[in-house]
């Protein structure tokens, strides 16, 4: 019944069990689907295997922002990595100026690579934003990135940026960080988020939500982030993970439903 939109499989490899246990653990807690996200090259071959063997599993590829220059992947390179039939997405990519410095044009022209490859492929975009919303969204904007459509995943940014993404067709995924009791603009943000272009995620293994804060984490606790927003909200949690998933599927029309109806949601 919930999604999550945005995990880092691959860096779960050392959690008891290993990535098995952990794709497990969430099926068993109602998460019906997981999209792997790559950062670099060699992530591009771990999220690709990982969804391989196991059914509810999907993948993205690409370059992370803040990945060293040397390691950008070409347009052909990009485009040849998306080719497996699990790959439903392009990123995470985008511009991060918080953790690099200096000249870094160097980031706004993978960043155009990647759309380009999103493009002509028509397959969604990862972005990742960081201190660089307005060179981002400019960006996205001239680039004509509503061709491909995306995400702006773990949003942190205010409403003017996140209006700026609806406009453009973009869907808006939250984070562990929504949970926490210092992010009062964003909650701000996601009360006004209008329910249909809504995703949630985990960014495991990173910003575990409220109750599990400073602990790895997994895709199972991307529940939390959906409690999380029905409370804020005034919602119930049955209609965000409905209509996140919901918003998921529209998203990535290829991405089967799974075939699991479940009664109810532990929390």
């Amino acid at each position: 019944m919930f999604i999550d939109s945005h995990c880092h499989l691959n860096m779960l490899a050392d959690q008891e069990g290993g990535i098995t246990a952990v794709v497990a653990e969430a099926h068993a807690a109602a998460v019906d689907h997981i999209l792997c996200i790559a950062i670099d090259q060699a992530s591009c071959h771990e999220a690709k295997a990982i969804a391989e063997q196991h059914e509810n599993v999907s993948a993205s590829v690409g370059v992370h922002p803040n990945v060293d220059p040397e390691g950008t992947m070409s347009l052909e390179a990009l485009i040849e990595a998306a080719a497996h039939p699990k790959v439903i997405a392009i990123g995470e990519t985008g511009l991060d100026y918080f953790r690099s410095e200096g000249d870094l044009q160097w980031q706004r022209d993978r960043f155009s690579i990647h759309i380009d490859a999103a493009k002509q492929l028509k397959k969604p975009l990862i972005i990742h934003t960081r201190d660089a919303r307005d060179d981002t969204m400019d960006m996205l904007e001239q680039l004509q990135a509503e061709e491909a459509g995306g995400i702006i995943h773990c949003f942190t940014e205010n409403w003017e940026t996140a209006k700026r993404a609806l406009d453009i067709g973009f869907y808006i995924s939250l984070s562990g960080i929504v949970t926490f009791k210092n992010a009062v603009e964003l909650q701000e943000v996601a009360k006004k988020l209008p329910l249909d272009r809504i995703l949630i995620e985990t960014d495991a293994p990173y910003l575990a939500p409220v109750p599990h804060r400073g602990k790895t984490n997994k895709p199972v606790f991307v529940k939390h982030v959906a409690e999380f927003l029905a409370q804020l909200r005034h919602d119930t949690v049955e209609n965000i993970a409905a209509s996140t998933s919901e918003n998921f599927h529209r998203l990535f029309p290829t991405v089967a439903r799974m075939p699991i109806h479940h009664e109810t949601i532990t929390t």
